[in-house]
């Protein structure tokens, strides 16, 4: 038994991927005068209007070339197809009605459409033609569904569809790599990786910081890009980009744990050739805050050079970054490593400090030998504990005579 034929639609779809044009290539010949053909193959060369005047042996010639298949499509782009609905039919055809659905591997969405409401009649050899502009965000197969739907002249009601598979790839590959400093700051380091087939021209990298954090760009020197002018990067080519994050007065307690903290998110624009625009953004990035002892000590501020034998002053902060109240007492001791010999009385109280309470203390001291020269032997003790911290190497400083300075 013969199963029924599908009936015959009236209208015809056809979809087309709108990207843009390329530059079209040539392979030019040449010989030499003397040989048999002559100059006869560079006139034609010379002929062929798809060649570039006043360049002989360029393979690249002066006419754009349209897009032969369907391409790649990558992450972040922005895809754009044309639709057009056609009667093929002498009939009349009426209401009819196009959707169109995107289906990925997660989740299914309805694109927008210019004829969001039904079209009333449609007469022989018209069509309805539309664009559509989707911004990709999603990895892996994707599926573009059009339905069609209409009546026929005598009210029958007529539906098809259609599938066009197509799939999403990386563009960039993005790395992060996270440094914790003593002051609370963290240094981000973006590791991009071109690995598209095509040259990109980067617009912008830059780091959204969270609302924990503001954020210094380390790309640039005065006025300029340390990439350079010709901001672009080839297939395969790699880019470190480096931020600094300084913590904000309200974050200080959140920050202080060691837990992940959100540090902001990247935010990349590129263009491609004939400036196609692509755009990627990623997840919020996740900074693990490091473990610090119970007391943390940074140098608020020192003199980057002093004279020798001459005394001179410098702040240091002290954080109780424990769960308990310290009392806490300080004692400068002389290392024999260094030439570092303080000044003033060791032993000083410096009372109790609550859990992530900090203080200010003044320290004096004077070197002997020039040079560089590490300020150690600082020693912290907690009194309801018996516990001391050593602190060595907390900072450095130059010192020279003061013969050099005239």
């Amino acid at each position: 038994m013969e199963t029924p034929r599908e009936k015959e639609h009236l209208l015809a779809l056809k979809v087309m991927r709108l990207t843009k044009p390329s530059l079209a290539t040539i392979a030019p010949l040449s010989c030499d005068k003397r040989d048999l053909t002559g100059e006869t193959m560079m006139d034609c060369h010379h002929k062929d209007y798809s060649s570039t005047p006043g360049i002989d042996m360029f393979t690249t010639g002066g006419l754009m070339l349209l897009p032969q298949n369907f391409g790649n499509i990558f992450l972040g782009e922005t895809f754009s197809c044309y639709v057009s609905v056609h009667n093929d039919s002498l009939q009349i055809v009426k209401n009819v009605v196009i959707k169109a659905d995107l289906q990925t591997s997660s989740h299914r969405l309805s694109l927008a459409t210019t004829n969001n409401t039904p079209t009333l009649e449609l007469s022989p050899e018209c069509s309805i033609d539309d664009v559509i502009h989707h911004e990709v965000k999603d990895l892996g197969t994707h599926i573009l569904v059009y339905s069609v739907s209409y009546n026929t002249h005598n009210g029958e009601k007529m539906y098809f569809r259609k599938f066009y598979k197509f799939q999403v790839l990386k563009p960039l590959d993005v790395k992060t790599k996270f440094y914790n400093a003593e002051s609370n700051e963290v240094y981000l380091e973006a590791q991009i990786q071109n690995i598209t087939n095509s040259t990109m021209c980067m617009e912008k990298v830059v780091l959204e910081p969270s609302p924990f954090y503001t954020v210094n760009e380390l790309n640039v020197a005065g006025d300029m890009s340390t990439f350079g002018r010709m901001n672009y990067m080839k297939p395969m080519d790699n880019r470190q980009y480096l931020y600094q994050l300084i913590p904000t007065a309200e974050a200080g307690d959140k920050i202080n744990r060691a837990v992940a903290c959100n540090i902001g998110k990247l935010d990349i624009t590129w263009k491609t050739n004939l400036g196609e625009k692509g755009r990627l953004q990623t997840s919020p990035l996740q900074g693990v805050t490091p473990r610090f002892r119970e007391i943390r000590l940074s140098v608020e501020s020192i003199p980057e050079g002093v004279i020798i034998d001459e005394p001179f002053t410098m702040h240091i902060k002290i954080t109780n970054c424990s769960e308990r109240v310290m009392e806490l007492v300080l004692m400068l001791n002389a290392v024999s490593a260094t030439n570092l010999h303080w000044c003033g009385i060791s032993g000083r109280t410096l009372g109790k400090l609550s859990p992530n309470e900090s203080t200010v203390v003044l320290l004096q001291a004077l070197v002997d030998v020039p040079g560089l020269q590490s300020i150690s032997g600082i020693r912290i003790t907690d009194l309801y504990l018996k516990r001391t911290y050593e602190h060595d190497d907390v900072a450095q400083v130059f010192v020279y005579s003061a013969e050099d300075v005239l």
